[in-house]
């Protein structure tokens, strides 16, 4: 189902430009969703040209991952090359391709299923960062170049290997750790093993730091780890702190594995996973991710509430030194637009295998949803998209 909303309003906000975050426009000074229904727009009014902007939703449409709609078996045959890969988590079978456009705050069109709940992947990880981000402002992590171990609990042995002590929590945000262990009987070596299958057990081992792995078992012992610092259930504290007062759904459900449960503070509480790489992370709707991903495009403020500082976002949006394409887990830069060439190079996106895309594009005020889409068709997609916000004139 494709939707392109026609309501007549004035345009009320101009498009970003590109300047630092505390030079962006004030969020007082955009709409904010209210729950449960978000304001259409005409395209026309947004300043999108209709026609084009259906051009780029039929790209989408067109380019649909046609690979498993079960996603327990995508899980699964997709990583034959994997040992250890059987689920232990939650899946869901998925919709359509489907998405959204929120241009200057509102919704301009949309398609395919996006009230539909479904796994996010590795778009989790970016509510996990966040939940470090607010765990950070509270001042429970003073600075992220602390070392992590010195914020466990006594008997939690998750950092007292001697490769292990020196991993820091920017370590952990920016998958640079090289963590080395078994968490919840997943070894750190089977996930996206490299090289010959029996050097795995054995693998390179690289100073914390120094070596970008994207790494499903270190992102859970992050996980695991600041569950030991809040002392509440993730999804708890994300609800109160994020998801209502962004007016989220109460649709969203975010999962830990069967296996993954630990006491805290004399309850069984689990450990929620930071992807579905096994199953579990975030199953959710597409609008709930707009309001996630539209919260940081108002550079983490909604309304007069600052929930997420900009200095916060500002170290998210630094570019790691082991991958200048990698900010915290999981902002996706683009300097130089080599990796979108079509987009900005301020422009970011939380990305999650599907694939699942939250793109945020401050200098076109620009937020789009994009699910099950092929990834390499993305860079078009996205031109597509920004290219419409250029009407063309009439004959």
């Amino acid at each position: 189902m494709i939707r392109t909303l026609f309501v007549f309003v004035a345009l009320v906000a101009a498009p970003l430009v590109a300047q630092p975050l505390a030079q962006a426009r004030q969020a007082s000074a955009s709409y904010f969703p209210p729950p449960g229904q978000w304001e259409t727009r005409m395209p026309a009014q947004a300043g999108v040209d209709p026609a084009a902007l259906n051009d780029a939703v039929q790209f989408a449409i067109a380019h649909e991952n046609q690979a498993f709609r079960d996603l327990r078996l995508y899980a699964t045959i997709s990583r034959t090359n994997e040992p250890f890969n059987s689920p232990v988590g939650p899946t869901t079978v998925r919709g359509p391709v489907s998405g959204l456009v929120i241009r200057n705050g509102y919704l301009v069109t949309e398609w395919g299923e996006p009230a539909r709940v479904d796994m996010t992947f590795s778009v989790t990880k970016t509510f996990l960062t966040t939940m470090v981000g607010l765990a950070w402002q509270k001042g429970l992590i003073h600075d992220v170049n602390d070392r992590a171990r010195g914020y466990m609990p006594l008997g939690v042995d998750l950092f007292d290997a001697p490769h292990n002590q020196t991993i820091t929590w920017d370590h952990l945000l920016r998958q640079t750790s090289d963590w080395s262990g078994t968490l919840w009987g997943k070894p750190d070596w089977a996930d996206r093993p490299e090289g010959e299958s029996a050097t795995w057990p054995n693998r390179k081992m690289y100073e914390p730091g120094m070596h970008y792995k994207y790494n499903d078992v270190r992102v859970n012992v992050m996980a695991l780890a600041l569950l030991h610092v809040l002392r509440r259930p993730l999804p708890d504290v994300l609800r109160e702190e994020i998801m209502e007062p962004i007016g989220a759904s109460s649709t969203w459900r975010w999962h830990g594995y069967e296996n993954s449960y630990v006491e805290i503070d004399g309850r069984r509480v689990q450990s929620v996973s930071g992807g579905g790489h096994w199953g579990g992370g975030m199953h959710i709707n597409a609008y709930d991710m707009a309001r996630f991903g539209y919260l940081f495009l108002r550079n983490g403020k909604w309304k007069d509430r600052q929930l997420v500082t900009e200095q916060w976002m500002k170290q998210a949006r630094t570019p790691g030194t082991a991958n200048p394409e990698y900010g915290y887990a999981n902002w996706y830069l683009n300097p130089g637009r080599k990796v979108l060439p079509a987009t900005p190079a301020s422009s970011v996106t939380f990305r999650g295998d599907g694939p699942n895309i939250v793109y945020i594009d401050w200098e076109n005020d620009l937020v789009v949803v994009v699910r099950w889409m092929n990834n390499d068709a993305l860079n078009e997609f996205l031109g597509k998209v920004i290219g419409a916000l250029r009407p063309r004139p009439t004959a």
